[in-house]
């Protein structure tokens, strides 16, 4: 083999490295960029506006880094630096977010502790909370610097590889973008099938690590050719230790910081493939007394899903009124519900079996095996909550995506006496479809002739378009009579629920005559009596003036999801520093 031939195929094997380098890092880019999105809508709330407005600064930002490419000079010098500039925002920038959010969070806690302020006049308002509210929004900027360097690389591989050869290469851009392309699917695949159920601060340190193992190599394969290789070692050197550091403590430093948004301690934090589970305690033990319990509050992905201290009007309100108008209690259908507290309150009724839909295994496994993730006390706690229900022999646990199992439940003709749907309000795009009038007209075909459906359907008062929305949209789906009510919930304010039956008497009249009769079964409750739940049927004068206007939630219409998000939005305008929590069960 000639010298020549023999340095044809080196240049060609250094090429088919680039271009596999190419690849590897579109996938860190997009995962980059599910990183910081995911996280924006973590902490701004508005998970479809954040995750968009994420994306979309990358990717301009990356526009404005190709034309900034120009200005380097040195492809092979600039090329291996800019790795080490994206491993460092890449690594550190979500935990610098969470510090940021963390500490605004506390500001006026500190200044009131340092001046002793009274605790009714904390500095909630003026610069501090414009602070807070400046915090919430550094993933927009670190998106838009990873986006900025992101997108230089492109081009300067592809003056690389013409300095390789020596010559302008035809094809240069249909192969690097083709590198480009393929890489981020492959990132995109990582990022669904591995990196969502890893803690955010994980999936960033191992793809900044990515990017550092890349820098080094290109220092090796270009040594000749980089200028100040020496400085960019020692640096390489310092990052390498930087992230080792972030591997090893950068989790309990990113809990830490998102410790501080909470009110109470928190317990438990756990970053499944769906969610982020947070459990925290309120110690209310006076006098070391310890038979006083403490207060235990769920959150998913930073949303109050229950709070021990009142949720049993929350779940009492939910199950009784619906069970009691049910003739038959034989056959439920739960939907969500995977802390085991509505079922709790099914089994007080003489129910034969439930069939339960749960998305998550890890909520099932925290509230049915609590011992395995808490202390001994609180796992104690957990179990007399739920009464031990999700161990209990009459459940049938399904682990998938309600709108496609109510597609199977269908197709198998099961029955049901009642069916309860207890999921989280439609604040994202994905839940929005189990709240429209073609996944209720499933459940319809899934009731017996005089079954009854409820349905959770978020706050009357806070979101008073979205709850009116739901019960219009069940009505659309072939029900009979669809009646709503309320109650107010102290820890989420004034809440409400939709019940709809397939044909007969509305629930309130079913109510009503059950009363009237004395043929209303006893069931023991804590909270619920029968004439406040007949006076939950009850609203403010005019409160359906609008009915007319609202729309029906359809498939694709996204029409729920935006009612909602529009009430959230007016309400983030009238909270402060006081409210660190958007609440929903």
């Amino acid at each position: 083999m000639t010298e020549q031939t023999t340095g044809r195929l080196k240049v060609r094997l250094v090429d088919g490295l680039l271009i596999l380098i190419m690849a590897v890092l579109a996938g860190c880019g997009l995962i980059y960029e599910y990183l910081l999105s995911h996280y924006a809508g973590r902490v701004l709330g508005a998970v479809e506006h954040a995750i968009f407005a994420t994306i979309g600064i990358m990717i301009v930002a990356m526009g404005f880094g190709a034309f900034a490419a120009r200005k380097i000079k040195d492809a092979f010098s600039g090329f291996a630096w800019l790795e080490l500039y994206i491993c460092f925002i890449g690594a550190s920038s979500i935990l610098f977010i969470a510090a940021a959010i963390g500490f605004t969070f506390h500001l006026p806690q500190l200044i009131s502790d340092t001046f002793n302020l009274p605790a009714d006049v904390l500095p909630r308002g003026g610069w501090v909370e414009q602070l807070h509210q400046i915090a919430r929004y550094l993933p927009y900027v670190s998106a838009a610097c990873l986006g900025f360097f992101i997108g230089i690389e492109i081009p300067l591989i592809a003056r690389v590889r013409e300095a390789l050869y020596q010559k302008h290469l035809t094809h240069n851009a249909g192969t690097v973008y083709g590198a480009d392309y393929i890489g981020a699917g492959i990132g995109a695949a990582l990022w669904i099938g591995w990196m969502m159920s890893l803690d955010i601060n994980q999936a960033a340190v191992i793809t900044a690590s990515t990017n550092l193992l890349i820098g080094f190599l290109i220092l090796l394969l270009f040594w000749q050719k980089i200028r100040w290789r020496l400085l960019l070692t020692a640096c390489q050197l310092l990052m390498l230790a930087f992230v080792i550091v972030l591997s090893a403590y950068g989790q309990n430093w990113m809990n830490s910081f998102t410790d501080m948004l909470y009110r109470d301690q928190v317990v438990l934090q756990q970053q499944t493939q769906y969610q982020q589970i947070v459990l925290t305690e309120r110690n209310l033990q006076l006098n070391n007394n310890p038979t006083q319990t403490s207060v235990l509050q769920l959150y998913l992905n930073g949303r109050l899903q229950f709070s021990s201290m009142d949720e049993r009007i929350y779940h009492e309100m939910l199950i009784h009124p619906v069970m009691a108008s049910a003739p038959k209690h034989d056959s439920v259908l739960l939907i969500g519900g995977g802390d085991g507290l509505a079922l709790r309150e099914i089994f007080k009724w003489p129910v034969h079996s439930v069939d339960m839909v749960e998305l998550d295994p890890m909520m099932i496994s925290l509230f049915k095996q609590p011992r395995q993730f808490l202390p001994i006390r609180l796992a104690k706690q957990v179990i007399e909550l739920n009464a031990n229900s999700l161990s209990d022999e009459r459940l049938n646990l399904m682990y998938a995506d309600a709108f496609n199992q109510v597609d199977q439940l269908v197709a198998q003709g099961r029955i049901y006496d009642v069916i309860v749907v207890d999921l989280p309000d439609p604040n994202h795009p994905d839940l929005n479809k189990l709240y429209t009038n073609h996944f209720y007209t499933r459940l319809q075909q899934l009731l017996n002739a005089d079954g009854v459906l409820v349905v959770q359907s978020t706050s009357p008062y806070h979101a008073q378009d979205a709850f009116i929305a739901i019960g219009k949209t069940i009505a659309d789906a072939n029900f009979s009579a669809v009646e709503q009510y309320h109650q107010n919930v102290p820890s989420f304010g004034q809440w409400g629920w939709s019940v709809a039956v397939k044909q007969g008497l509305p629930v309130s009249e079913r109510l009503k005559h059950s009363l009237a009769a004395q043929t209303m079964p006893v069931i023991k409750t804590q909270w619920l009596t029968w004439p406040i739940v007949l006076a939950s049927f009850n609203f403010p004068q005019g409160f359906y003036k609008n009915y007319v206007n609202i729309k029906v939630n359809r498939l694709g219409s996204q029409q729920l999801f935006n009612y909602h998000d529009q009430a959230w939005r007016k309400q983030q305008g009238m909270v402060n520093l006081n409210s660190n929590q958007q609440i929903s069960p």
